[in-house]
């Protein structure tokens, strides 16, 4: 494997970050929108399968002691 000298890796590297599509304000607010509302989505989710774990299980419980 070839080695480069610093100096040409800095001048690739430059060239690959020339290269980065990088994305706009709406596309990071929209997206940041998005993640919060499918957290909240999957929080609310998971609570209600917790409380209906515990009701559940409250009843079972209720039924042998």
């Amino acid at each position: 494997m070839a080695r480069t000298n610093p100096l040409q890796f800095v001048q690739q590297v430059r060239s690959e970050v020339g290269k980065v599509v990088w994305p706009t304000r709406r596309e990071v607010l929209l997206t940041t929108v998005m993640v919060f509302v499918m957290a909240s989505l999957t929080a609310v989710f998971f609570a209600l399968v917790d409380l209906a774990i515990k009701g559940g299980l409250r009843g079972l419980l209720s039924l042998v002691g």
